[in-house]
């Protein structure tokens, strides 16, 4: 993913954007609550129907399906995707993967052991390596490897085309041990996140010039290191196929070959059916279908669902009459029509049952759901409207809405920087406060946007300005010629009639992009419309499609606007701020963060969520209208993805811009298409709302930071954002984020974060909503393999509780 306005080579890149199977775990807590200490929680638990390795069976091929062939197998670049992901890893060294918790956790396939060794004067780790560690050349894993790695995305040479360095740059030297199985790693500044780095580990083949580097992994790697190795690419039949390799030295693949196959989500549930794919990520449609085959298959009788289900007896009847009527033509349409009926039947039939051998895998995916708020100008550059918004919002109706159909725990999520079930979690939402209706009321009335605000004429900040003075000078003047409502009308028809060509190119410009959007809106409606009263359309595998990070190289637009914007705050904001992050501290821990700094105090330090205590909220119970301000409605655009997969997406923004019509803040939902939702409106700025998915890290003093660095402006007046796509940042926050990923002590650099947390829930401009719902088709005959959750997947253990037959599942049609 590229980054706006940071040019290649000079990013921190969050480090593992695309480390998650694309498709998206108990929370603790309800929003706003929070406790002292780190909270025991559980993930949801994977569901991938384990099996012992003595049961599964040797031999085969299993149908993996993709959304599109990668762009690259290099997973440092840019334009790495969720399939780079999936093949690299079964291909490389991943030397600390993820387990079921989401704790990175030693690989002994590859390490003896890996441990700092020093930490003053710096910081050293050893890693030992596994003797019988080779590439698949033969020749040993070692430090050559490593050396070679480290200095291609260290960041100092800029032929090396890397999308992310975060932690190499740390590196001071790396050299061998004391023997060649030891690698000794010497860090220029201490580092907490190092198990991050080397995964995946690429040959030194590949990383040791820019040449090999930029161009020699994007279409093959010749040498791996992993239960399979890579057989070929076919482009044409849209096939990365994997096979066994024959240099692995740890436990043996089940499966003789691995197939990744394009397959577009839309056509997953043909796939399905016809057996072209044995695992696939799946929508909550072809969920639902998959578990009526299963009750059809028990029940013996006929379907009730499907093609003609909703005929009437009445419209049944009169179908009949038509088709052998009188009047030819029309009987003649009838019988085409009831044809075309009875073939539809048929094959939803046959349909349902092929279904049958297929299981739905589901637990969460290690991905949120988050509400994104726009702080870079308009009415949410000021804090005290973004916080009106996140108080106005019911997290856990939104949470309920996507995962109780699923039958998954639905609890709102309290936590950015980590996710329940992972070491570190905590719920810090009570920095910013739990829903209420008159706090978003009275936050909102001391931004200044009131009812009636709307008809009032803007004020002039200066008393007796010469606006007023020339105001009056003109009213005199046209009492005294009589003519004040010619005057005023030919001022009118002047200003009409007095275009300049840019602004007649401006509006024409801006006229095209609304028919885009609108006849985006359409088909959004459509689809809407199609999935409305289904129990399918409460959730879908593409509510899960804008996880930053797993799309077609976002980022490439411009900056929103020249500067960033920021309204000075009220004294009663003032206060609210210096209350929240009093607030924040006691919820954090953080002693020291109770004291109110100078710097808390500038505008572009954290905000509280609070009016002072004992302020009553002089806004009205309730609100009929959008509020205004200086003749303005206090309307948002609110701009959503149009794809006929993302009406659980939509659907969630259907509902929070109604529980803001509570408060008074107005919405204008824009649908626009889903190939320009991230790049051309995310990532350039060009909305107010927005919803989109980010990925969890078992880093987050790393991964986190760019995501909620304060934006910097550039020399050439925009902002560099990184990847804080939302504009809204705090220096204490930065500097928490510093101190996290320096801190060598695991659980004080975990207390940072918790700090860190609070703050940024605090600033508003991010609002964690849910984890996202993971579902995956598995032929039932397949073991170790459906919905990982946190975890990697095993792969070399991945295979059939029996030997697959000709003409089974995934083997009748390819």
């Amino acid at each position: 993913m590229s980054h706006v306005g940071v040019p290649r080579g000079t990013v921190r890149k969050r480090r593992s954007l695309a480390l998650l199977t694309a498709g998206v775990l108990t929370i603790p807590a309800l929003a706003g609550c929070s406790s002292d200490s780190e909270e025991t929680s559980r993930a949801v638990p994977q569901d991938i129907a384990p099996a012992a390795r003595d049961r599964v069976a040797d031999g085969s091929t299993v149908n993996w399906a993709v959304d599109a062939m990668p762009t690259t197998l290099n997973a440092f670049q840019a334009d790495a995707d969720t399939a780079t992901t999936k093949i690299t890893g079964a291909l490389l060294p991943t030397l600390f993967p993820m387990d079921a918790a989401g704790h990175p956790k030693l690989n002994p396939d590859y390490l003896e052991s890996a441990k700092i060794i020093e930490r003053e004067p710096k910081q050293v780790v050893l890693y030992k390596l596994n003797q019988q560690a080779v590439w698949s050349d033969g020749r040993e894993i070692g430090a050559p490897d490593f050396v070679a790695q480290w200095r291609a995305l260290s960041g100092k040479d800029s032929a090396f085309w890397t999308a992310r360095n975060a932690g190499y740059e740390r590196i001071e030297k790396i050299e061998r041990g004391s023997d060649d199985l030891q690698v000794r790693v010497t860090f220029a500044k201490p580092y907490a996140d190092w198990r991050s780095l080397f995964s995946p580990l690429y040959p030194k083949e590949i990383t040791g010039s820019p040449d090999t580097f930029n161009d020699g992994a994007r279409t093959a790697l010749k040498n791996t290191a992993g239960p399979f190795q890579l057989k070929g690419v076919d482009k044409a039949k849209g096939t990365v196929t994997l096979v066994r390799s024959p240099r692995w030295w740890g436990e043996k693949a089940k499966l003789d070959s691995l197939v990744f196959r394009v397959v577009a989500p839309k056509d997953r549930t043909k796939a399905l059916a016809d057996g072209t794919v044995h695992v696939t990520d799946i929508d909550a449609a072809t969920a639902n279908r998959i578990a009526l085959a299963l009750r059809d298959g028990s029940n013996g009788q006929p379907l009730t669902h499907g093609p003609g289900a909703d005929l009437t007896p009445a419209a049944a009847l009169r179908s009949w009459a038509l088709a052998h009527g009188s009047d030819e033509k029309q009987a003649e349409i009838a019988q085409a029509a009831r044809e075309a009926n009875r073939k539809a039947v048929v094959a939803y039939g046959a349909e349902q049952k092929a279904l049958r051998g297929y299981a739905v895998r589901k637990s969460l995916e290690p991905a949120y759901t988050q509400l994104a708020l726009n702080g870079e100008s308009g009415p949410l550059a000021d804090d005290r409207v973004r916080r009106a918004v996140a108080r106005a919002l019911d997290r856990q109706e939104l949470a309920e809405t996507v995962l109780k159909p699923l039958g998954l725990p639905a609890k709102p999520l309290g936590s950015h920087l980590a996710l329940a079930g992972q070491p570190g979690y905590k719920d810090g939402s009570g920095a910013l406060g739990d829903q209420n209706t008159k706090e978003a009321q009275a936050l909102l009335a001391d931004a200044g946007w009131t009812q009636g605000g709307a008809a009032e004429k803007p004020k002039d900040t200066k008393a007796g300005s010469e606006a007023e003075k020339k105001d009056a000078e003109k009213e005199g003047e046209e009492k005294k010629a009589g003519t004040a409502e010619k005057s005023e009308k030919a001022d009118a028809d002047e200003k009409k009639t007095d275009k300049t060509e840019a602004e007649e190119k401006a509006e024409k410009k801006a006229e095209e992009k609304a028919d885009k959007d609108t006849d985006a809106d359409k088909d959004a409606d459509k689809a809407d419309r199609a999935a409305a009263g289904s129990d399918e359309s409460a959730a879908s595998r593409a509510e899960g499609l804008y996880i930053v990070g797993q799309d077609d190289k976002p980022g490439a637009g411009p900056a929103r606007s020249a500067a960033t914007h920021v309204l000075a705050p009220s004294r009663d904001a003032a206060a609210q701020s210096i209350a929240l992050l009093r607030q924040a501290g006691a919820v954090s821990g953080d002693s020291a963060a109770a004291k109110v700094t100078a710097q808390d105090k500038q505008p572009g330090g954290a905000a509280g969520a609070y009016a002072p205590v004992g302020t009553a909220a002089p806004a009205p119970a309730s609100v009929k209208g959008p509020l205004g301000k200086d003749g303005k409605t206090l309307t948002l655009r609110f701009v959503l993805p149009a794809g006929p997969g993302s009406q659980s997406l939509r659907g969630v923004g259907d509902r929070i811009a109604a529980m803001l019509e509570k408060i008074g803040i107005g919405t204008e939902i824009t649908k626009v298409p889903d190939e320009s939702y991230f790049k051309d409106h995310i990532a350039s700025g060009d909305y107010d709302l927005a919803l989109y998915s980010w990925p969890a890290t078992a880093y987050p003093a790393t991964d986190g930071r760019p995501i909620y660095a304060k934006p910097e402006p550039a020399t050439d007046g925009s902002l560099l954002v990184e990847q804080n796509y939302t504009r809204v940042g705090t220096d204490h926050i930065d500097q928490l984020f510093d101190q996290a990923v320096a801190e060598l002590d695991e659980k004080a650099s975990r207390e940072l974060m918790k700090q860190a947390d609070a703050r940024i829930w605090a600033a508003a401009g991010s609002i964690p909503l849910f984890q996202r719902p993971q579902l995956v088709a598995v032929d039932k005959k397949l073991s170790n393999v459906g919905a990982f959750g946190f975890a990697a997947p095993r792969y070399q253990d991945i295979g059939f509780t029996e030997r697959q037959a000709a003409g089974s599942p995934a083997d009748r049609k390819k």
